[in-house]
């Protein structure tokens, strides 16, 4: 097993970049099966939950050709969903995407209970409404779900919940449907919204992106799509927290400030401040950061539920009591046992709220990443830390950002990857 050895207490200096969005990659990864003609798509993110779903799209017959680094050219035209890899979807929770193109392409069909990370309940009903709303039929065994799509049809839709992942489903087989779907409570997610711009190429006409209310005239025979992936608004908050809290001038390369309102606004409120460029932001040291009372997960335009970790890290650096509310998962706050052992002080409320203490110093230990936001996170407070920490099962944090020690190397963080016993 792959562990992170940090040596904590020094500042950061240079330019960190941000790559292809691992939450738009996947979505449209997964709707370039609806035409049998090949898409290609630049800037894929070179991380283990994608490099899992292209080997489920080659189990499949489907061909993936690296035309470059981060570009792929897929070509689905002998898909077939029969010799579909199950194991392989059981390690990982992007799978559940295939639901909408699968369903479009094949009357019948079985897909294992995806994996993923295991940050609380994560159901799947709204998906289920959504597809069946659609006319596609779902039965559930222990192990698998099995899909009739054969009365697949447009449809109006309201979302039990603003679900990105239902939304996008539903966005994926209406682009294949004649006449016209209306889906309502949609999420409007930046990457949403490029999956949307993809389906455009792709020969579907779209309506509201951005908005809580889709209109989506689909097409029988859509076409391949070339389509460049937008630069990851979850690296580019994580690395603008890291130089925030470690008080160091960084410039966050293709950090798109319209996907990052409210993290930037909530930072500036703590005190930090900023440089804003074109395609960058630069993180201007500031001694004194404070507390904010609350600061709450939610919906986008929100704070990204994938943020709350990287929030928290921070709340033990500032001075003052910070609530921190996750109002979408109950297991987000297993990071903080971890740095309860480094030395923060929590007072975890229930699986929802906890109150950060601050400032507190930290102390290198031995910590485990339970999931990939955590992980993140604990890379920032190993980064803080004085003394050497080890970092384990970092797996779960290659799964979402790209050999992030390298590139934190390259901006002085004392980070190497080294095997369990070395």
């Amino acid at each position: 097993m792959e562990q992170f050895v940090i040596n904590g207490g020094k500042k950061l200096s240079g330019t960190i970049e941000v790559f292809g969005s691992k939450n738009a990659a996947a979505p449209i990864i997964a709707a370039s099966l609806l035409s049998d003609n090949p898409s290609i798509i630049s800037n894929i993110p070179l991380i283990e939950d994608i490099f899992r779903l292209l080997e489920i799209l080659e189990s499949m017959g489907v061909e993936i050709e690296w035309l470059g680094k981060r570009k792929i050219k897929i070509s689905p035209q002998n898909l077939d969903v029969r010799k579909i890899n199950q194991e392989l979807v059981r390690k990982v929770r992007l799978p559940i995407l295939l639901l909408g193109s699968l369903s479009a392409r094949f009357d019948y069909f079985e897909l294992a209970n995806p994996g993923g990370c295991k940050i609380g309940k994560r159901p799947l009903e709204t998906h289920f409404a959504a597809l069946e709303e659609l006319g596609v039929k779902i039965s559930q065994t222990e192990k698998k779900y099995r899909i009739d799509a054969r009365g697949r049809k447009h449809s109006k839709i309201v979302l039990r919940e603003f679900s990105v992942t239902a939304t996008e489903i539903a966005m994926i087989l209406a682009a294949s449907l004649p006449e016209e779907t209306v889906i309502k409570i949609a999420a409007c997610e930046p990457h949403v919204e490029d999956l949307g711009k993809f389906l455009i190429k792709m020969g579907a006409k779209i309506q509201g992106l951005g908005t809580h209310t889709l209109k989506i005239q689909g097409k029988k025979n859509l076409s391949g799509a070339v389509h460049k992936i937008i630069p990851d608004a979850n690296e580019a908050a994580t690395f603008l927290i890291m130089g925030v809290a470690l008080k160091s001038q960084i410039v966050v390369k293709n950090a798109m400030e319209d996907h990052l309102d409210l993290v930037l606004e909530k930072l500036r409120e703590m005190g930090a401040q900023f440089k804003i460029g074109k395609n960058e932001i630069e993180v201007v040291p500031v001694e004194k950061l404070k507390a904010l009372s609350k600061i709450d997960s939610r919906i986008y335009p929100g704070i990204p539920t994938d943020d709350q970790a990287l929030f928290g890290v921070l709340a033990t650096q500032v001075h003052g009591e910070t609530m921190v509310f996750d109002t979408l998962f109950e297991g987000r706050f297993n990071y903080v046992a971890e740095i309860e052992q480094m030395g923060a002080e929590v007072k975890v409320l229930n699986p929802h709220q906890a109150i950060f203490f601050g400032p507190t110093k930290l102390k290198g230990d031995v910590i485990t990443s339970y999931d990939l936001r955590s992980g993140a996170s604990l890379i920032l407070a190993a980064l803080l830390a004085e003394g050497q920490s080890v970092i384990k099962e970092i797996y779960q944090v290659d799964r979402g950002y790209e050999k992030i020690e390298e590139r934190l190397q390259k901006i002085g963080a004392d980070i190497q990857r080294v095997f369990e016993g070395e």
